[in-house]
């Protein structure tokens, strides 16, 4: 009967699964990390380490998570993680935005019109209330199933009483410095929300909008144009796309340095910017007109700014006498150069008649309705206006022409409406009163380090042009703004001591106590207006924006709970990249304001989530991905691998062909780790080999590893994830292809303890330390699952880590052996072999395609190469070349030319029936039938033929 052999192989062995079922081991594994509290142990564990904070920005609670909420957790995660295995201190609490419109508005549609119509103001914030409270417990749920570490249990909520007060500790500090004040001018206004906007608040979509062009009647003839001939009456040519702002318009603007013609048509004498008459009559379809000209032929023409002063008849009141005036705002891209001014209704309308002191009508209501100073128009809305209006033009006989056009215009972020530029009495913070625009610069260009380094540029752009930051809104469901007004007089009332008293009430008792006490409850005694000494006072009923909510976490949260080891500032801020117009700047305007310094010592964002055809996703389009689901089909792990995969400053594409490409390479290093594995089933910390013990292959093998290890490390410290991710992966394929596939032979042949199969050992041990640590902050369940998994041996080593996310990072000098200093150019050498592999690797594939041989070990290979490779190569031992190509032998030979080329023919002599190697058989007298390195193990193991 023939030898079975197979039993005397060192086959892998190990309890690590090669399927990954992630689905059902990872909630698993979430219930030990609970039981153990894996955060806290993190925490514990680098308690004296260098701390670094990573400040979570707040998603919104209204709604499950969805794919971007899970990027951007994801990417958090692994910048905590990743430092905390590298020994840093690294509290992380997680928060959530709870005030605002969208839960107050699901509110009001889930209790319907008429319950709405009755409710009490603190009967709705106790609904909205728990709204929030229902979606922070499902979020929290969502974000934990990611495998996301974090403070769960005592996350930050806007609403809680701590937080609510640190709103009044920082507009406290605003307001007395005098950069907050109440004022009237144009904000963007949704009339559906019946509230103010901030610009963060805005989104902009397509719009088609009347286009016209009105004509405005002068009071009397500019001389100039008079004494050139014009007679009758004279008129200015406006444009416009917002047809019911004409009731408010009380001046003209035109462009300071641009030349004004007067144009003779069947619609009257025109004036109008010189450059654009032609544009214009094209619209108006005017067959024939001219120009009023001098003695010379000449059109007269006459610079804006010469044109001030001159008066005319408002087009809609023409009880309002309207003015000529001129500012840098107006343009010659497109309209006639002569701009209707509706300071009421536009910013630059309104900065323009600050500055001529141009009157401010606003004919417009709350809900977006003309008011009686409208006249005819009083009852219609804004939108319903529009062609009553124009209608009423034509009537007149000033329309001079009309069509649409589709143009970009504001929308509101939360109802996605178009919303309406209205003049109202509001709260301001001053981008320019104590320097808080400069500063704010200063801080973006010079004091924090922006990733990409690119994004400055964006947020520096917009600060520089943002006008006065707009806080107040018209809701129930937030923070009020905290001051007072006098009963008799209407004066603001705010001092430092109504802002402690407010403090210390919302300390207590949260801001509903604002809408259920009266101020004499709770503000010193004695307190009254300091302008006619009234002591009756009125709580402000407008409530903060939610930016600002959200942008004084930097107080409420890092200065508030620094007891926990938070610190302001923090060392990162990491959002989507629209946040830079939102969480970011009003963090950045709030902390500059309060205390002359950014919130951050630096700033990431990450892109949007997008199909596979780069469309974002949305329900109407049906391509909307949910983690959820992710997770229950593919696993938390492979969602966070394909984050780590991607270039996240850019919009990411996910889809279910994605994941599943990105499937295949989770299960690489899964295999990875399961030879890795089988084969040190039986290795232990005594079986390490010296430096000078391991092989050449296997000492180019550790300084690889090594090398590994530093390009990881410089990735994850500079927040370049792709960059782990692709050095990992084109690690673990080079690892497979060369090093496991030319070791099998060592690790499966050699005697169990042997020195040279220790050697390979050795190695590989070295490389599960390596990945399994460094890996750990992207595949969290995977590696823990293989920490459970390690050798025996080293299992039980008293003071094991419970987790590898306790384990801390490998180091250079952890290696065993240690790496020499100079390993690198020790292996250079074998390095240059390296290069000879891939000819004869080539070789060799030749060779089966054409059945010249079966299998590599059949082969004898015959290198012809320059006489310095064959010089190196004959430094080594021929074994080593062996191994390396595996094949039965190698010969090289000097060659002709530069190039390196490998011949193939069969190896004469036996196969080892144990090992399959080409060898001589019978060395070993006791076992004749196989090599002699076989028949030798054989003894080792007391192996007696049958």
């Amino acid at each position: 009967m023939a030898n079975n052999y197979k039993d005397t192989m060192n086959l892998p062995q190990t309890d690590f699964a090669m399927r990954g079922n992630l689905p059902e081991k990872e909630p698993k594994r979430l219930e030990v990390w609970r039981e153990m509290d894996i955060y806290r142990r993190v925490l514990e564990k680098n308690a004296d380490g260098k701390p670094f904070i990573l400040h979570d920005g707040p998603p919104y609670a209204n709604g499950p998570i969805h794919i971007g909420h899970s990027f951007n957790k994801i990417l958090k995660d692994f910048v905590v993680k990743s430092h905390a295995q590298r020994g840093y201190f690294t509290p992380y609490i997680p928060g959530w935005d709870c005030h605002g419109q969208p839960i107050e508005h699901m509110v009001e549609v889930t209790i319907g019109p008429e319950r709405m119509a009755e409710i009490s103001q603190p009967e709705l914030r106790q609904l909205c209330r728990e709204w929030a409270e229902k979606y922070v417990d499902i979020q929290r749920e969502g974000f934990k199933r990611l495998g996301v570490n974090a403070d769960w249990e005592h996350p930050y909520l806007t609403f809680i009483p701590n937080y609510e007060a640190g709103n009044v500790e920082v507009f406290k500090d605003l307001y007395l410095k005098g950069s907050v004040y109440r004022g009237r001018k144009p904000i963007h206004w949704c009339t559906h929300c019946h509230t103010a906007l901030a610009e963060a608040e805005i989104e902009y979509g397509d719009e088609v909008s009347p286009s016209i062009y009105v004509k405005f009647k002068l009071d009397a003839m500019p001389g100039v144009f008079e004494a050139n001939g014009a007679a009758g009456e004279a008129f200015l040519l406006i444009w416009t796309t917002t047809p019911w702002t004409l009731p408010a318009n009380t001046a003209v603007s035109l462009a300071p340095e641009a030349d004004y013609v007067m144009v003779t048509t069947a619609d009257g004498n025109l004036i109008m910017a010189r450059e654009l008459v032609e544009t214009v009559a094209e619209v108006a379809g005017w067959e024939d007109y001219d120009f009023v000209r001098d003695g010379a032929g000449e059109p007269v023409a006459l610079k804006g700014k010469q044109l001030f002063g001159l008066t005319y008849t408002a087009p809609v009141r023409h009880d309002i006498t309207g003015t000529v005036i001129y500012g840098d705002h107006v343009t010659l891209d497109t309209g006639t150069g002569a701009v209707h001014t509706a300071p009421g209704h536009g910013q630059d309308d309104y900065l323009v008649a600050l500055e001529f002191d141009i009157p401010l009508l606003m004919p417009v209501d709350d809900n977006g309705v003309f008011t009686d100073e409208a006249g005819q128009f009083a009852g219609l809305s804004t939108d319903e206006a529009n062609p009553v209006i124009i209608g009423w033009l034509r009537e007149q006989g000033t329309l001079v022409a009309e069509k649409k056009i589709n143009h970009s215009y504001p929308h509101c972020w939360r109802c996605h409406e178009p919303v309406i530029f209205r003049a109202t009495d509001q709260w301001f913070v001053s981008m320019d009163k104590n320097a808080l625009r400069e500063d704010a610069l200063r801080a973006i260009n010079s004091e924090v380090k922006w990733v990409p380094a690119w994004a400055k540029n964006r947020i520096g752009s917009m600060v520089a042009e943002r006008p006065d930051w707009c806080i107040s809104r018209q809701r129930s469901w937030g923070v009020p703004i905290p001051v007072f007004k006098c009963a008799k007089c209407n004066s603001t009332v705010a001092t430092e001591a109504t802002f402690d008293a407010v403090i210390e009430l919302f300390n207590t008792k949260g801001a509903d106590a604002w809408f259920t006490m009266e101020p004499s409850e709770y503000l010193p005694r004695g307190t009254k207006c300091e302008a006619c000494g009234c002591t009756e006072l009125v709580p402000e009923k407008d409530i903060l924006d939610v930016w600002w909510e959200s942008g004084v976490s930097h107080t409420s949260v890092c200065r508030h709970r620094s007891a926990e080891g938070l610190r302001f500032p923090a060392d990162l801020y990491l959002e989507g990249s629209d946040q830079h117009r939102g969480w970011f700047q009003s963090s950045l305007l709030t902390s500059i304001g309060a205390y002359g310094v950014p919130p951050y010592r630096s700033v990431m964002h990450c892109g949007f989530t997008v199909d596979e055809e780069g469309r974002k996703m949305s329900k109407s389009l049906g391509n909307g991905i949910d983690p959820a689901e992710v997770c229950d089909k593919f696993g938390a792990d492979v969602l966070r691998l394909w984050v780590s995969s991607c270039d996240y400053s850019q919009d990411v594409s996910i889809s279910d062909g994605i994941l599943k490409q990105v499937s295949d390479a989770y299960r690489r290093f899964r295999n990875t780790f399961r030879f890795l594995l089988g084969n040190l089933d039986d290795f232990g910390p005594a079986d390490f080999v010296a430096w000078d013990e391991l092989e050449p292959i296997d000492q180019w093998q550790m300084v690889r590893t090594v090398q590994l290890l530093s390009e990881v490390e410089a990735s994850y410290e500079a927040l370049k994830f792709n960059g782990v991710y692709r050095a990992l992966y084109d690690y673990v394929n080079d690892l497979s292809a060369v090093y496991m596939d030319v070791t099998k032979d060592r690790l499966y042949a050699e005697a169990p303890a042997s020195a040279r199969r220790r050697a390979v050992q050795t190695v590989l041990m070295n490389i599960l330390e390596v990945l399994v640590r460094v890996m750990s902050p992207i595949l969290s369940f995977t590696t823990d699952e293989v920490w459970d998994h390690f050798p025996p041996a080293f299992r039980a080593e008293e003071g094991r880590a419970l987790s590898v996310q306790l384990a801390g990072w490998p180091r250079p000098t952890d290696f065993a052996p240690a790496v020499p200093a100079e390993g690198a150019a020790t292996v250079a050498a074998f390095e240059e072999m390296m290069a000879v592999r891939e000819v004869v690797t080539k070789a060799l594939e030749d060779a089966r395609a054409a059945k010249i041989i079966g299998k590599s070990q059949e082969a004898a290979v015959v290198v012809c190469a320059p006489a310095a490779v064959v010089a190196t190569a004959r430094t080594f031992d021929a074994a080593v070349f062996e191994e390396l190509f595996i094949v039965a032998s190698v010969t090289f030979e000097e060659g002709a030319d530069d190039e390196v080329s490998a011949a193939v023919t069969v190896a004469a002599g036996e196969k080892c029936p144990r090992c399959w190697n080409i060898r001589t058989l019978g060395g070993n007298p006791a076992h004749p039938d196989v090599c002699e390195r076989c028949g030798n193990a054989l003894d080792v193991l007391g192996y007696e033929a049958e």
